[in-house]
């Protein structure tokens, strides 16, 4: 008798150049024992000619060229495209590692979550903050316990006044809602239990967010966001209160490599199973999504 060999890699190409898919989706990707960084490509040719050449991969002439040589397919570009590329990666029947917000309106998040559940292909979103161990016990804690009244959250940084995201244009455009929103909003949802409705919003002076959520059970909470304000280090903090007394977790620094590899870890297994529901799926991104097109609107009533 022999034991069976364990399963191939899987072949992962990538799609997007900047300081997050360099620093963070081309290591996990090349490290991992279940994926091989198979494939790049970039809107700028010489990045993916670059970062191929380091890693061992092909550097793509095109999206199509790079879904025929891979089974899955790392995002790591602006919402809007992510969504357009997601729909088709999806339809050629390739398994999907999402960044957040996975589109830029809830019309486009709605058609990447339909094209995954048609396709029947595994789409995880790259919430960190959910995949490290550390969360994973904090919540396990809180749900131990149970009857929590509120929480909020706090995550104030000065990311777009550096020079790692200076130059995203959509972070700029969209600021701290859409890209710290959908932790924020994902992880305080997973703490206190779903998010059911925006009471109110409101948008300040250095994109200071302020958000007053409502969750199913009747619990609330508050989010305070901005990437404006010059503070440091970043301060991110989420808690929660209630009968049991009062709850906080603090993020830890360099914290995302340990949590992508986690994500990697479940997205493999996923694939190896053949499941396709993940608390951080493509609908939970559908979900964030809506909140994030709420808030908006709340804090255009303001």
């Amino acid at each position: 008798m022999h034991d069976e060999a364990p399963p191939a890699p899987l072949r992962v190409g990538l799609i997007g150049g900047g300081p997050w898919a360099s620093s963070v989706h081309v290591p996990g990707l090349a490290d991992h024992p279940g994926t091989t960084l198979s494939a790049i490509w970039t809107r700028r040719p010489e990045v993916a000619r670059e970062l191929a050449e380091a890693n061992g991969a092909v550097a793509c002439a095109d999206v199509d060229e790079l879904f025929d040589a891979v089974d899955a397919v790392a995002l790591a570009v602006p919402p809007a495209i992510q969504s357009e590329l997601g729909v088709r990666a999806a339809k050629a029947g390739k398994h999907l590692i999402l960044e957040k917000p996975i589109a830029a309106d809830v019309a486009g998040a709605q058609r990447l979550a339909d094209a995954v559940t048609e396709s029947g292909v595994v789409a995880l979103v790259v919430l960190t903050l959910r995949y490290s161990l550390q969360t994973q016990e904090w919540l396990s804690g809180l749900a131990q316990e149970g009857d929590w009244s509120g929480g909020n959250v706090r995550w104030l940084s000065g990311a777009l006044l550096g020079d790692t995201y200076g130059a995203s244009a959509w972070r700029h455009e969209q600021g701290a809602l859409a890209d710290i929103g959908p932790h924020a909003f994902d992880l305080i949802d997973a703490a206190l239990g779903r998010i059911t409705r925006v009471l109110s919003a409101h948008q300040g002076a250095n994109d200071l967010w302020h958000v007053l959520l409502e969750h199913t059970g009747g619990a609330t909470s508050t989010v305070s966001m901005s990437l404006r304000l010059p503070v440091q280090p970043t301060v991110v903090e989420f808690a929660v209160y209630g009968e049991h007394g009062f709850r906080c977790l603090g993020r830890r620094p360099g914290s995302a490599s340990e949590s992508y590899t986690a994500m990697l870890d479940d997205f493999a297994a996923m694939i190896a199973s053949g499941t396709s529901t993940h608390p951080c799926d493509v609908h939970r991104g559908l979900h964030l999504q809506r909140l994030l097109a709420e808030a908006h609107a709340a804090a255009a009533r303001s």
